[in-house]
């Protein structure tokens, strides 16, 4: 599995054993090594109805407790999506090595202003803009302003 994932063998047991909870980056090298969703190594539970609040939500952490993921709705095989509230504080950068083949990213900015560069393009996002994108290659997600931004991320995968 260390192989697979790019994630040392001691990481990995450290997280077996429940001694060491992963960040953002390890959890999406081990997702993107498996090929499978980020949020299918997540707790899921099946629910018909779900009404979910974001401060109920266990957040994922990186870059210091500045870029915050509350997975809102873990991904299901039969939708092939899961969605996501995100925080960025100012001073944030976190980069996504990039996920598997066929992933597509839709953001929404909900508060503030945020950057992301992609594939040598940077595109400044502010409240009630929206971006897609092919999450395949690395990005990077940026808050360079005074002031915390806030998105809803939405990730499909395709077949």
């Amino acid at each position: 599995m260390a192989e697979t994932t790019g994630v040392s063998k001691a990481m990995i047991g450290q997280i077996e054993r429940g001694e060491s909870n992963p960040t953002v980056a390890v959890l999406w090298k081990i997702a993107n090594g498996l090929k499978i969703s980020f949020t299918s190594l997540l707790k899921n539970e099946d629910h018909p109805v779900t009404f979910v609040h974001y401060k109920d939500v266990q957040p994922v952490l990186e870059d210091n407790g500045r870029y915050i993921v509350y997975p809102i709705f873990p991904f299901e095989p039969t939708k092939k999506l899961e969605s996501y509230r995100v925080e960025l504080e100012p001073g944030c950068s976190y980069e996504n090595e990039g996920h598997q083949e066929g992933v597509e990213e839709y953001l929404t900015i909900l508060t503030g202003t945020m950057e992301l560069e992609l594939d040598g393009q940077k595109f400044t996002l502010s409240e009630g803009s929206s971006l897609h994108f092919y999450g395949h290659k690395p990005h990077i997600y940026k808050n360079t302003h005074g002031e915390k931004a806030v998105c809803q991320m939405v990730i499909y995968y395709r077949d």
